[in-house]
């Protein structure tokens, strides 16, 4: 087996500061994890309730002729 290089010693390095690094580290990455999950379902209810008013909209588009004229 080969040594491990210097970018995957340093992806560990990152990854043991990330979880060990400063009081409540870890804490604070999961706690915007699950703000960034609430929004992004507060987001999708919301879309949810305008798509509900797009369903009242009108389509003018003309019709395309199916008829050639040459």
């Amino acid at each position: 087996m080969h040594a491990p290089g210097l970018f995957q010693l340093l992806l560990i390095l990152g990854v043991a500061l990330l979880l060990f690094g400063g009081r409540g580290r870890l804490t604070n990455i999961m706690g915007d994890a699950a703000k960034g999950i609430t929004a992004f379902r507060k987001g999708l209810q919301d879309e949810s309730a305008t798509s509900e008013k797009k369903d009242d909209l009108v389509n003018i588009t003309p019709k395309k002729d199916d008829t050639k004229t040459s």
